[in-house]
């Protein structure tokens, strides 16, 4: 066997170093650090040593300092120079040269089969058995990011869902016939359940619908697309367009494509307009081809479900027609408790829910709002920190008209009779 060496690394032998990752796995287990992790610290030039013999590149071992812990993200050999106390030279110096930079705890994971696992224990390193390693990978397919631009896709953060103070009614259902069934796809198929490919929410303007296609979108970590009717301008027409944009969103992987105020494109048709009996056929046909593949659910909102086409809500075109009215009282008592907490006011929030009937969470909002900006500007008058009180709330509540009249509440609940798909 010839003899070798160990030096630190130098950007040479980046190359080598690559080439070896390939040849050294022992295992089919991907590895924790990808190669880019790798790749990356060594282009910042952290703590690496290699092991090289007649002049080739047979071993090396990657890390990186992270305050006072340091991890060995990679330690790699030829097939032909394991077993030979090459790994635990390599993890040595590896070693000295990250406590060196700091490193009070020098830590590794990689499959207990992998090359290095027994120079790590050769080298006195400790295998926490009890320890679960776990893991979140993004969903959004790394050659799309074009796309998304494109598209205007956002992310919705995951806990945005948590932040949806009230609505438990609307919370719980949607999570259980939506959020579940998506997210654990293998378990709704032992059970024969198919997850959602489409929905319709409808309700009273300001209850949150888009809101609660954004939270879904977070629990799931799937890009959140809006596409806006009154935007799909074309020359070859509002059908042409429509159809283009369901295409180029059928690139991504995983999608929830959101269409608010859907009626603008799906009302019912005329035979004397042309033009929308083609734009409602072009959507009908998209949402088929938008069901064919999973990983994608098109949630569509309106204001009044009565105005859709019928043809547009037949089954097997929307899984689910689900109404998002207004918060009953337990909600706004939440959503009350949710905005007086931030002033530090101790306002009666049973009194302000009841005085809010037939408020939505937009209308609340806008409440507190107000009040928060009359407490504010009071203080900088003053120069004394003023806090708001019950009846400051109840004065700015009885100057705003709530959205939802008790004349909408009783369309809603017929709707939610005549429409309702839950």
């Amino acid at each position: 066997m010839a003899v070798w060496q160990v030096r630190d690394f130098t950007p040479d032998d980046l190359e080598a170093v690559v080439r070896l990752d390939a040849e050294s796995a022992a295992t089919d287990r991907a590895a924790v650090f990808r190669l880019s992790d790798v790749v990356a610290a060594l282009q910042a030039r952290d703590p690496s040593v290699v092991v090289v013999a007649d002049g080739r590149l047979v071993g090396a071992a990657v890390g990186r300092v992270d305050g006072d812990r340091a991890w060995v993200l990679r330690i790699a050999l030829h097939p032909g120079w394991r077993n030979l106390g090459v790994g635990t030279a390599l993890l040595s110096a590896l070693e000295h040269r990250l406590r060196d930079a700091g490193a009070r705890i020098v830590a590794a994971v990689l499959p207990e089969e992998e090359t290095g696992a027994t120079a790590l224990l050769d080298s006195g390193f400790h295998p926490h058995r009890g320890l679960t390693y776990f893991e979140k990978s993004e969903v959004v397919s790394p050659q799309i990011p074009t796309v998304l631009a494109m598209l205007g896709a956002v992310m919705p953060e995951a806990h945005l869902w948590e932040r949806l103070t009230g609505m438990a009614d609307e919370k719980r259902l949607i999570e259980r016939r939506l959020v579940l069934p998506l997210a654990n796809p293998e378990l709704a198929d032992a059970h024969g359940v198919e997850p959602p490919r489409a929905v319709v929410l409808f309700g009273p303007p300001g209850t949150g619908k888009s809101t609660f296609a954004k939270a879904v979108a977070g629990r799931l970590g799937w890009p959140f697309i809006e596409l806006f009717p009154s935007r799909l301008t074309s020359e070859d027409g509002l059908a042409t367009e429509l159809g283009r944009r369901f295409e180029e969103v059928a690139q991504l992987d995983h999608v929830l494509l959101f269409i608010d105020e859907v009626e603008e494109v799906a009302g019912t048709r005329n035979p004397a307009a042309p033009s929308s009996v083609g734009v409602v056929n072009e959507l009908l046909k998209s949402i088929v081809r938008f069901r064919d593949r999973d990983g994608r659910l098109l949630v569509c909102a309106t204001n009044s479900v009565a105005a859709l086409d019928p043809a547009f809500l037949r089954h097997g075109r929307f899984d689910y027609v689900l109404p998002v009215g207004p918060p009953d009282s337990t909600a706004r008592d939440a959503l009350w408790a949710g905005y007086t907490a931030k002033t530090g006011t101790s306002a009666d929030t049973a009194a302000l829910a009841e005085a809010s009937e037939g408020f939505t969470p937009a209308d609340i909002r806008q409440v507190a709002m107000a009040v928060a900006q009359n407490t504010f500007e009071h203080t900088l008058d003053t120069g004394k920190r003023t806090r708001p009180g019950t009846q400051d709330y109840l004065d700015a509540i009885h100057r705003t008209r709530p959205t939802v009249s008790e004349e909408m509440a009783r369309e809603l609940a017929d709707q939610a009779v005549r429409y309702g798909r839950v």
